[in-house]
């Protein structure tokens, strides 16, 4: 029998097959369902995205190949489609988006759909820049 231990990031198992218990302790790893990985993003990368019909603009908090993170506090509905277009230095980036999470207050995730086959280098430009620069961010 398994019974989780979120909490500790552990599961015990305890099992009778030799006729007396035994107990395991394993750690818990989750294989990451992510093909690439994220990156924090610096102050300077934006996002203009509609969705439902409305337009915004974000910050970028975290970002991959895959999908990105932005900071708003508007509440987004899981699977729902949202446009973007980033606002970085390398060229202009459009790209069409799902709402695989959102944290209510904070932000929500997103995972890339599409990305015009003409802004990719820009989209991998932005990505080595990112990786390249040095985490400055001051903590609050």
């Amino acid at each position: 029998m398994f019974m989780p231990q979120t909490s500790l990031g552990v599961v015990i198992y305890q099992g009778e097959s030799t006729g007396f218990k035994e107990q395991a302790v394993r750690q818990l790893t989750s294989p990451s369902r992510r093909f690439t990985s994220r990156v924090e993003a610096p102050e300077d990368v934006w996002v203009y995205w509609r969705c439902d019909g409305l337009d915004d603009v974000s910050h970028v908090q975290n970002i991959s190949l895959g999908g990105l993170f932005i900071e708003t506090p508007r509440r987004t509905a899981e699977s729902t489609s949202v446009s973007l277009s980033f606002l970085v230095r390398e060229g202009q980036v459009r790209a069409d988006g799902i709402v695989r999470h959102a944290i209510p207050g904070t932000g929500i995730g997103l995972k890339f759909r599409a990305v015009r086959e003409e802004e990719r280098p820009y989209l991998a430009a932005l990505m080595a820049r990112v990786r390249a620069e040095p985490r400055t961010r001051s903590e609050s």
